[in-house]
């Protein structure tokens, strides 16, 4: 375990950095989990104890290993206060070589092309309740001209229409040089990091959360520390504790069916947010793609409390599916030129065929009733989803669906770690274990709105079978 087998140009400490790295990512190591002493390892790799301590150093700086007197040096648990250094160049950063990927999401990309394979893993509607829309034919010229309606912060009609839906559902007076367009909620996310932050700052999200996975935090040298959750959202004296002893420059969250938990955060809570991060001059971004997707009355959005002091990210891509990747940031006309001069120093350009197609399905008439249409069907799927959960209630806790896309899963038994968890991929149920959301291993997320009636009963046959195999265990 503990050898360098290929001969490379690479440094010594460098080779042993990289194998507990990913030693780390495929589950060799587990988070906890105690080193060998720096002796042994110097012994092992047959290499001077000062190359052994200059790795770990280097390792504990990145977090992926803590040391603690008394105790050796561990494995980190999970994501939190990790980061690479140098920030990355964004011109890479789009390249699939550019980050480590997570062993068990490469074995999931393999399945699903496979019929066989029940996807609950993908975040996006399934092509059956995608919204039809009937859009207009375009020729080259039309489409040219078009093209002149943009600006550097997008199609203009698209904004007017956004700043429209923005009033009505928001009660907000938004004007189009408050709205960015970007390619997607990641671009939208990436833009801001770029802008606002800087290599070694530290950024507060919920725990469990969506974010924990992605790379443009490690890959930009943001550390992500995580705020633990209870039913009404995220603890305020939690994200107070970690404000003052981690320096959090910003507050990431999803308040609204949130991803993955389906948690939708209190009015109360979402008021004594804004108060704590007004106390600290802390800036709050808010993603609200799944807000539309919602069976009852929802509470107003962090932008509707503060307009000034939260930047808001909506998108497309969760109604129309991943086809139509345009999302936009709201937020103060200084920060929005900012992000715009980015944005176009970066080449981060929008084709103007995916906005046109934006506005016309934002504008259509049947829009609203497609929208009604949509939110019944998820209702419908979700009642049935609840009732026959009642068979594997006995060995998950299961969230309640309120809205959203998503259902979480908890483990009610022993320990579970990560290579319990390739029993779904043999078992061709493709779900989403917590670990891509946090450091724990005892819960998965599932998109039940995947899942016809018929899809629904074989699952929760295939997750009782499942349930025994890991009781056993």
């Amino acid at each position: 375990m503990w050898e360098l087998s290929e001969k490379t140009k690479i440094p010594i400490y460098q080779q042993i950095m990289e194998q507990i790295i990913s030693y780390i990512q495929e589950g060799t190591l587990q988070p906890g989990d105690r080193l060998p002493s720096e002796r042994k390892l110097a012994t092992y790799y047959n290499v001077n104890r000062s190359t052994v301590v200059h790795a770990l150093d280097e390792l504990v700086s990145l977090g992926w290993v803590l040391r603690r007197q008394g105790s050796g040096t561990i494995v980190n648990e999970g994501n939190w206060g990790r980061s690479t250094i140098p920030r990355v160049d964004w011109r890479s950063f789009f390249t699939q070589e550019s980050h480590p990927r997570e062993p068990f999401l490469e074995k999931l990309q393999l399945l699903l092309s496979d019929s066989e394979a029940l996807d609950l893993y993908s975040g996006e509607l399934p092509l059956n309740l995608i919204p039809d829309f009937r859009f207009p034919s375009y020729t080259w010229e039309e489409l040219l001209l078009e093209e002149r309606k943009q600006s550097p912060l997008g199609y203009r009609p698209l904004q007017q229409i956004i700043c429209q839906k923005i009033k009505i559902e928001q009660k907000i007076d938004v004007f189009s040089d408050q709205v960015l367009i970007t390619s997607g909620a990641q671009q939208a996310m990436f833009l801001l990091l770029q802008v606002m932050l800087q290599s070694g700052d530290s950024v507060a999200i919920e725990d469990p959360s969506f974010l924990y996975s992605l790379p443009i935090f490690a890959t930009a040298g943001i550390k992500l520390y995580g705020v633990e959750m209870d039913n009404e959202g995220m603890k305020i004296d939690k994200l107070e504790q970690l404000i003052l002893t981690k320096k959090i420059k910003l507050i990431i969250l999803n308040p609204t069916f949130q991803n993955p938990t389906g948690k939708t955060m209190s009015e109360s809570r979402r008021r004594q947010l804004i108060e704590l991060s007004q106390k600290y001059q802390l800036p709050i971004v808010e993603d609200e793609v799944f807000s539309e997707m919602n069976f009852n009355l929802i509470p107003p959005s962090l932008k509707e409390l503060a307009p000034h002091q939260v930047i808001h990210l909506g998108s497309l891509s969760k109604i129309f599916g991943s086809s139509i990747k345009i999302g936009w940031i709201v937020a103060d006309r200084d920060l929005i030129q900012r992000l715009s001069e980015a944005k176009q120093m970066m080449d981060f350009s929008i084709s103007v065929f995916p906005q046109v197609i934006a506005h016309t399905a934002l504008t259509d008439s049947q829009f609203e009733r497609n929208q009604k249409e949509l939110v019944s069907k998820l209702k419908k799927r979700a009642n049935l989803f609840v009732s026959l959960a009642d068979s594997i209630s006995e060995d998950w806790i299961i969230s309640k669906i309120e809205g959203g896309i998503y259902v979480y899963f908890t483990w009610r038994h022993q320990k579970l770690f990560r290579k319990d968890w390739d029993i779904f991929l043999r078992e061709k149920i493709l779900i989403a274990p917590a670990f891509l959301f946090s450091s724990d291993t005892m819960a998965m997320r599932v998109n039940y709105t995947r899942l016809s009636e018929k899809a629904q009963q074989f699952f929760f046959e295939k997750l009782q079978k499942i349930s025994r195999e890991l009781r056993r265990n």
